[in-house]
Order: structure tokens, then sequence, then C-alpha cells
């Protein structure tokens, strides 16, 4: 019996051994592809040379130095490749061990902000419902997935607000366009900052690209200009989670490239280390660190691992390959390739009702009818039948449930590796075809 305490206690997990590109071997000699690269982590895939390289030369020369005594080269090194690319107003950079670290952070420092500011009185953060933001405390409270909320309530942070996400496929009227279809939703935004008095608001918050709670749902146009605009006019930051659709997710180093914004923070993390190390970062505006170091002159919050070399070298050494091998131009080449093989697919079957995503961060909503758009009964367990229908067939795919409403609802999310070629994909698809028509099948359907 396992002593370790898994996310499934009674399920057997299948021992990994080894990474290899863009597949893993468990310990039975099982091959699998890697088509969610996790949870949208191993940009690279497994085992690249030149990250392993820079591990290795990393621990032969430093394996820990406490941030609260030092600095590292790998830390400054890779916060000024950071910063090269960063979106307009960013100057510095927070490093942590993961997304859920960098979100926590990002609240702190946000707060902080304000009270160094003298605006004491901003105590209120705004997020959207459906989204996911992380396990830890804070991360949870702003998040808005009730599933996995509901337990901790008790615990969670009272002065979170929570509006509609930007989600075309369900929340979009038949006598709206996408763009007035956004402007409603910035005005319910609006509405709610103007309830809570807008200088008692420290923050909005929200994913730039919806992850794993709504798997791959884009904005609407214009949206997040709009959302820009109603920050700005209270004088609120925006907080923007790319910790799992940026650093070339989407085909740009940062999803808000496509958006046309600029925040004032924004957490990364999966993609930054590509898994080969934990870390994550919060990118900061310019004008926060200003107003820390002209007053207290320090960001009261740290973490025992935060700035890690190993990390940070891992980290630095991903980002040199992904510039190196123009791999975000392969991002876009192959999501285009992705988004053509899943429609053709998915794009009539029965029991799908949306395709969508961008990039190498795609997903296909299932439904029971195309037609009334009516969710699968979440008895089924629908979501977690593809994963191992999928598992069966060598192909790791992301799956969650509660896509609607956080109970109901299935969607199957894919984000490969940037390396990831035309051939690999069409594989990835028919296993997940596969893998779909079986998984419904056995619920009966």
């Amino acid at each position: 019996m396992t002593h370790v305490l898994h996310r499934q206690i009674r399920h057997a997990y299948p021992a990994a051994t080894l990474g290899r590109g863009m597949t893993i071997r468990d310990a039975a000699g099982k091959e699998y592809i890697d088509a969610s690269g996790g949870a949208a982590v191993s940009c690279l895939g497994h085992s690249d040379p030149d990250v392993l390289a820079a591990l290795h030369a990393q621990i032969d020369r430093l394996d820990y130095a406490h941030t609260g005594f030092f600095t590292t080269a790998a830390a400054e090194e890779l916060a000024d490749e950071m910063i090269r690319h960063a979106p307009a107003g960013i100057g510095h950079v927070y490093f942590t061990s993961g997304g859920s670290e960098g979100v926590e952070a990002a609240l702190k420092l946000a707060r902080q902000y304000f009270v160094e500011r003298g605006e004491p009185q901003r105590r209120h953060f705004v997020a959207r419902l459906q989204s996911y933001h992380g396990n830890t405390l804070g991360a949870l409270s702003v998040g808005g997935n009730l599933w996995r909320r509901r337990p901790f309530e008790p615990i969670l942070l009272g002065n979170v607000h929570h509006v509609s996400p930007c989600y075309e496929y369900r929340g979009r009227r038949s006598d709206e366009t996408p763009e007035t279809y956004g402007e409603r939703l910035a005005q319910e935004l609006a509405d709610k900052i103007d309830a809570l008095g807008g200088d008692k608001v420290i923050a909005f918050i929200a994913e730039t690209v919806v992850g794993a709670t709504l798997g791959a749902v884009l904005p609407v146009p214009g949206y997040f200009r709009r959302v820009r605009e109603i920050c700005d006019r209270h004088g609120i930051l925006l907080i923007l989670d790319e910790v799992m659709c940026g650093i070339g997710r989407t085909g740009t180093l940062h999803a808000c490239e496509q958006e046309g914004v600029a925040p004032d923070l924004m957490v990364v993390a999966k993609g930054l280390g590509g898994g080969y190390a934990p870390i994550g970062a919060v990118m900061v505006n310019e004008r926060i660190v200003q107003a820390l170091a002209d007053g207290s002159g320090a960001f009261q919050h740290g973490h025992t691992y935060m700035g890690h070399p190993l990390a940070c070298a891992a980290a630095l050494a991903v980002q040199r390959v992904i510039r190196r091998d123009d791999l975000l131009a392969n991002v876009r080449r192959q999501g285009d390739h992705l988004a053509r093989r899943l429609n053709e697919r998915f794009g009539n079957h029965p029991f799908v009702g949306d395709v969508r995503g961008r990039g190498l961060f795609q997903a296909i909503e299932l439904v029971a009818d195309r037609g009334t758009k009516e969710p699968f009964d979440p008895a089924l367990k629908l979501h977690a039948r593809v994963k191992q229908a999928a598992m069966e067939r060598g192909l790791m795919v992301y799956p969650m449930g509660g896509t609607v409403d956080g109970a109901r609802g299935d969607h199957v999310l894919l984000a490969p590796p940037f390396i990831v070629d035309p051939a690999a994909i069409d594989t990835i698809v028919e296993r997940l075809s596969e893998a779909v028509d079986a998984a419904i099948a056995a619920a009966g359907k």
C-alpha cells in the first residue's frame, strides 16, 4: 500500500519512469503522448538537453541560497530576460514556487501598494465566476469555481466579489454580437465596482484565457480593453492570471498581447519553467515597486524557496530555447493545425457543443444535446471517463467537470508541448476521438 496521499485516494496510479520529448513511459513500459503538458506545464516536452545541461551546471555551482541573504546570477538573469519581453510598464519580477503562490503574492502586493499610498480603505477584490486562480486560501477565495470553494467557504476571504465570466458559448444572447456581449459584461463589472465604492476596491483579477475550469475560453474582442478602462477610471489594479495560458501557450509570449492591454500585475508559472523545476513569478508594474520603495522599502511577504537557483536556471534555459528555436511560431502554426483537426473531427459530433481555444491551448465541451447545450448528468462523471479511456489508449489529456456552473458540464483541454508536429497532432486527435466515443458509450449514451 502506498504511503503517498494521492489526489484520488482509491485510485491506483501508474508509476512514471521516463520522459522523452512528447512521451512519458510508465513502469510497465507503456508510453503515453503528453497532449496536455501535464497541466499545460511541459512546454518543451521532457528531457530537453539544454535545460538538463543548465540544471547540471547550476547544481555544480550552487544548490541553494536564501533570498534573505543573497541574490543569485540565475535569478538576476531570468528577471532580466523576462523584463526584456514584458508588457508595457512591467519593471520587476517576484519569484515564487508556482502559480498559487504567485496569486497569493499578487493579492498581498496589491493590498500593500494601496496601504503604502495612504489608501488603506481599499479592501475588496473583484473576480469572475468559474475562474481558477489556485488552491491556497487567498487564491481559492478569488477563484470562482463553486465545487472547489464549497468545502472551504468558512475559511475563505470575505472581501471577494464575483461577476460573470466571459463565456461566449453559454453567455452570449442571440440578439448580441460578441462586442455587445463584452460590453454588457464590462458594464456588470462597472456596476459591481460602483456598488462597492470605486475607492474601496483593490483589484480586478481574471485569467486572460480561462484554463482549467472552463477549458480554453477566449475573451470576446474588446472585453479586456473595456476592463482596463474601468479599472483605470477608479485607480483599481488589473491582475491578469496567465499561469496556464501565458508564456507562449496561445502563440504570443503573453496572452494579453493579443487583447491589446497591459496589466498592473501578472502571474505566470507553468510554461515558465516547463516542469523542470517548480517556479512561478509575479510581474510587477514599476509604479507599484516605486510606491513600496518610497514607503516601507520592503514587500511584507516571502517564502523559503522563492528565487531558488535551480528553478531560475531551469526557467532561464527554457525561455532561451523557446526564443532560439522560434517555438512561438510553431505554437501558432501547429495551433492552427490542431484547431482544424479538432473541428474536422468534433465540429459536427452529436455530443460536442463547442470547439475553442488559441494556439496550443484548445478544448472541446461535451454536451448531451447540441441544440439545447444541455450538459451530461454530473453523476456520469464523463470527464473522468474520458481521461481513463484516453490513458488506456496512451494519451494524456486534461478533462474537467463542472464546466457550466461548478457542478454540471464537462470539457477536455489540450495543451501539447510547443515542439509538437502535425503527425503528433493527428495522432492526438484520433486517440481523443476514440476516447470520447468510448467514454460516452460506457456512460450509456
